[in-house]
């Protein structure tokens, strides 16, 4: 029995498309966006081809989706669907798909409403509303008919044109303007605004809400540990077993502050890129719009279009947008991972050294020899899927920006030149998996930080230890009040020797200072010389931009 298609169970939200103009801010244009979760029919086969055998595995009723998740080629999507799958609805083909019927339909009635294309009359209330019950009543049925008919055509943008004309068709007012339809349009008009509106809703929808959650979580435990003095580490080096040579301490709080803040100024980055769309026709020139009305002024036409889908409009391009914006979107987005990483390693490090403890769940393990471990697991996913999605990212932000120039023949000399090349139209359909694991990785830090658990004891234990911080204070005071070689003094002290708190305060006392300066430093500990890091870690979140 042949396979069956998966089937796709549709929930509608309330998303708006954003407005790249105004920093990712709702626009006024809004659909309904179908959101897609993946289950398999209960009749149902699926067949696992190796090298060696050939395995039929018959998939019913409540093992679909676990079977679904085996079968994946992709772990975003098999494994890790649950935390990605908010990401189907706009970053999959089928979003594509929506997102092409949604562009080709509203270019059909932005013809209705130019005068001078007659042809097109202004629609009537009613043919409105059968259009846009198209755009909001798209189905996965609908999808697949889409693909049913690109398997005859072999072209997915001219399929579409076809789906809507059969749609339309048995209507007695559209169907007079049928041929309308991608009007002038080269493919890439459609596809650029199609993945300008994936992206859009792809990163208000998903991307920058898990950005904010991940942010205000760090940015809590800048504020929960504000006062917790921890010692800071340098340079690599061994301070004695295990341990990195000290430096001075700072405040857990204020650590997990700058975190919060970098990755906050790269979110503001991302919120402020402006998606670009065009919509110039084959080589950007309007050349077929004018052959056809020109009298009509097709720039400022295009530019309505496409500012009335919240893109903000380019009006230099060739038969493609150049995806400059991609790549700067992407770059940021990358630049915003590069700072996770390095929180996911220190957090990593601070588990290591046990400054953290993780609760654990009742039935957990954490090692499959070694019952006594817990594994900074979250991290550790976080850290790769981290990795996975820059080395997408990276690649899509240097290759879109290229585009040879095509001819349509073996000789550049006798062909039309259309002023680009098609390999980005396959690496466009990679966007979601770099999102996918961007956004995997985002989840996964959450979790970790949900489960640490802090250890004051194992963090007072090693400030106890480390008298020879005050080295810094006492030569900087020293240098105040004019004695002679206090940096070599202090080296001569605490290099290569044992330093506590005994020796440190015999030191102090032995020192040429006002009786004041001298008393202050008395009072210092490695505890409390921590300058401002509480007051900079309470601060955080006027800091952040969110």
């Amino acid at each position: 029995m042949a396979n069956k298609v998966p089937s796709l169970r549709l929930i509608p939200t309330t998303g708006k498309l954003l407005n790249p103009s105004k920093s990712l801010s709702l626009a006024s244009y809004h659909h309904p966006l179908p959101r897609v979760s993946l289950s398999l029919s209960s009749a149902a086969s699926l067949k696992l081809t190796t090298s060696r055998k050939v395995v039929a595995m018959a998939v019913e009723g409540s093992r679909d989706l676990e079977m679904s998740n085996l079968t994946a080629l992709s772990p975003l999507d098999g494994r890790y669907w649950g935390k990605v799958k908010d990401l189907a609805s706009s970053m999959s083909e089928f979003g594509l798909i929506y997102f092409r019927v949604l562009v080709e339909i509203k270019w059909l009635i932005k013809l209705s409403k130019i005068p001078e294309v007659s042809e097109v009359p202004s629609f009537s209330k009613e043919a409105e509303v059968y259009l846009q019950g198209i755009i909001d009543g798209f189905s996965v049925d609908d999808a697949l008919e889409v693909k049913k008919i690109e398997r005859v055509t072999n072209h997915d943008v001219k399929a579409v044109e076809y789906f809507l004309k059969q749609k339309c068709e048995s209507h007695p007012e559209i169907a007079k303007v049928l041929e309308f339809f991608h009007f002038a349009c080269t493919s890439e008009d459609i596809n650029n605004l199609s993945h300008g509106l994936m992206l859009q809703e792809a990163l208000s929808s998903v991307i920058l809400p898990a950005m904010d959650d991940l942010i205000k979580s760090i940015s809590l435990m800048a504020k929960e540990f504000a006062y917790v003095p921890m010692l800071s580490r340098t340079h690599g080096q061994q301070w004695s077993k295990l341990k990195l040579q000290p430096a001075s301490p700072t405040t857990l709080g204020k650590e997990m502050a700058i975190f919060a803040v970098r990755l906050s100024e790269e979110r503001r980055y991302l919120s402020e890129t402006k998606i670009k769309g065009k919509f110039a026709g084959a080589v950007g020139n309007y050349n077929a719009h004018i052959s056809a009305y020109p009298n009509i002024d097709w720039p400022h036409v295009a530019e309505e279009f496409v500012t009335s889908l919240g893109l903000t409009f380019n009006p230099y391009v060739t038969q493609i947008e150049p995806h400059d914006y991609m790549a700067r979107l992407f770059n940021t987005i990358s630049q915003f991972n590069n700072i996770l990483i390095d929180f996911d390693r220190d957090i990593w490090s601070y588990i290591s050294l046990g400054y953290f403890k993780q609760i654990t769940k009742a039935g957990e393990i954490g090692s499959s020899t070694m019952p006594h471990k817990v594994n900074p697991i979250d991290f550790d996913n976080s850290e790769g899927n981290l990795g996975k999605a820059n080395a997408e990212l990276i690649f899509l932000s240097m290759k879109l920006p290229v585009s040879r120039m095509q001819s349509n023949g073996s000789l550049i000399t006798k062909c039309t030149n259309v002023q680009r090349d098609l390999t980005d139209s396959t690496v466009l359909r990679n966007m979601g998996g770099a999102l996918g694991h961007s956004l995997l990785a985002y989840k996964s830090a959450i979790q970790g930080i949900r489960k640490l658990q802090i250890n004051e004891g194992r963090l007072k234990e090693d400030l106890d230890q480390t008298w020879e911080v005050l080295a810094e204070p006492i030569q900087t005071v020293m240098r105040r009040y004019g004695v002679p070689e206090p940096y070599e003094k202090l080296k001569e002290l605490t290099r290569g020797r044992a330093v506590n708190e005994e020796s440190i305060r015999e030191f102090i006392k032995g020192l040429d200072l006002p009786a004041e300066a001298k008393s202050q430093l008395l009072k210092l500990t490695p505890h409390t010389y921590v300058g401002t890091a509480a007051a900079l870690a309470l601060a955080v979140d006027e800091a952040l931009h969110l």
